[in-house]
């Protein structure tokens, strides 16, 4: 069936952009989840995708969908890969849909603060686009170099400057997207509309179940005249959390907001660090007489609520090493399982998620970190980013322990009224935990909206939606 498939892509969209060779299938086997790596750092045999299309136009895309659904061939769609839920997993009966060479700026328009890119477009590509004009998108994710601008739609995205700029919905003016029956939409069109319900949402966050974004046009800034940097220790986490809110209620808007717990604040910046404080780091900017003004609010209500200064080299130091990772298989080699799980809860709340959930790490055998850092504040609550990793002798028990690990930290969270995804998407890690955020009924209805946009179920099955 597969090969008939692949005769047919190639007669649709031409034989150059049909990739069948070895490299092709196992380079876009899966995404950044661990587990994958994992398994393939162990030897295991993951599976290949049928073909690999990587097509350079919204018709090729409209003509492979209309193929798989006539077919009812799965397609996975493949940004970048820089997912770290699991939101790509190849198929021998499924189509890989790579995105990464439809990646062309169309547009920049400096008097409405408007640009568009193809949705492969590079992330760090599209800033650089938009900077050459003197703007910014503000939306700097820890994996904007390698990550595409349809895949921060596709997963619900934030950057690190969210706390003044938004999150990606409060970025992307409109979205371009294909169907699974091959239709094309455009959803958005003005500055703000009240034409029904926003249907942008339903690519937002989709992970590719609902359809294939093909173009995006997103909002921009004007770049800062002026940039400073404040940092304080906080005796406690819920110091820290208490800081944090009176500043940002009290209507002074940091883009950058972080508080470490006294473990990661000893372990990234030990220069710095207090021992057995937290570290809340702040950068502000913008006009440099409301900087200015909002550092010296920010610091009065820092001291007011309990914190000290620390040096602000700590934010600098931060700031220069932000998005540098260690690779997976570093880690996996030295016998260390890791991972990081970004959860969201109100004020009142997000003191019981932290302790609770690092305490239910702790019990893990083999765990030598659970910590966490918050990097994200809005009016009504902030998110976590926990963190843990354990020491394991046999690699057969990374994967039991790993689940668990994240099955702690879900639950807890969930327990004390949290939400259980923050900014990487759903994938398969949280798919079985997604009623904690929707509801049962919640969750029959995002698949029957899922049923009504693709009838023959062909968009990136096993992802997101758990299973019936």
């Amino acid at each position: 069936m597969i090969d008939d498939v692949i005769t047919a892509l190639s007669g649709a969209i031409g034989p150059d952009k049909v990739a069948v060779d070895l490299d092709s299938l196992k380079s876009r086997r899966f995404d950044q989840w661990v587990v994958n790596h994992l398994r393939d750092w162990r030897g295991e045999v993951l599976p290949l995708p049928g073909v690999v299309v990587r097509p350079s136009s919204v018709a090729d895309v409209q003509a492979i969908l209309r193929l798989a659904n006539r077919e009812s061939i799965a397609v996975i769609p493949h940004g970048l890969g820089s997912g770290v839920c699991g939101g790509v997993v190849a198929s021998p009966d499924a189509i890989l849909l790579d995105m990464s060479s439809f990646n062309a700026v169309r547009g920049v328009d400096p008097v409405n603060l408007l640009a568009s890119f193809d949705a492969g477009k590079n992330g760090l590509e599209a800033e650089e686009a938009v900077a050459a004009h003197g703007l910014t998108i503000g939306h700097w994710p820890q994996s904007v170099a390698i990550s595409s601008v349809g895949g921060w739609v596709s997963t619900r995205a934030s950057g690190q400057f969210s706390s003044a700029y938004g999150n990606i919905e409060d970025i992307i003016h409109s979205i371009e997207a294909v169907l699974p029956t091959g239709e094309l939409v455009v959803l958005g069109k003005a500055a703000r509309a009240a034409a029904g319900p926003d249907l942008r949402h339903l690519l937002m966050g989709a992970e590719g179940i609902m359809g294939v974004v093909t173009g995006v046009t997103l909002s921009l800034r004007c770049q800062a005249e002026h940039r400073a940097m404040t940092a304080f220790h906080a005796p406690t986490m819920a110091a820290g959390f208490e800081a944090q809110r009176i500043i940002y209620q009290a209507d002074w808007r940091p883009p950058v907001m972080r508080l470490y717990d006294a473990k990661e604040a000893r372990r990234s910046f030990k220069d710095h660090a207090n021992e057995d404080q937290g570290l809340l780091l702040m950068i502000h900017e913008g006009p440099k007489a409301r900087v200015e003004v909002e550092v010296a609010g920010v610091t009065a209500l820092a001291l007011a609520a309990g914190l000290t200064p620390a040096p602000t080299q700590a934010t600098a130091d931060w700031f220069a090493r932000r998005n540098h990772v260690p690779a997976w298989r570093d880690l996996l080699e030295r016998g260390f399982i890791v991972d990081t799980v970004e959860v969201s809860g109100s004020w009142t709340a997000i003191e019981a998620i932290y302790e609770d959930a690092v305490a239910a790490l702790e019990e893990v055998g083999g765990i030598v970190n659970a910590s966490a850092h918050s990097s994200h504040v809005y009016r009504s609550g902030i998110n976590l980013y926990f963190s843990f990793a354990a020491k394991v002798e046999d690699s057969a028990d990374m994967e039991p322990l790993y689940f668990e690990c994240w099955r702690r930290i879900l639950e807890a969270t969930a327990r004390h009224g949290g939400g259980i995804a923050h900014h990487h998407g759903s994938g398969r890690v949280r798919r079985d935990y997604l009623h904690h955020d929707l509801g049962d009924e919640g969750v029959a209805l995002l698949r029957r909206v899922k049923a009504a946009l693709d009838p023959n179920m062909i968009m990136n099955p096993g992802n997101l939606l758990p299973d019936a």
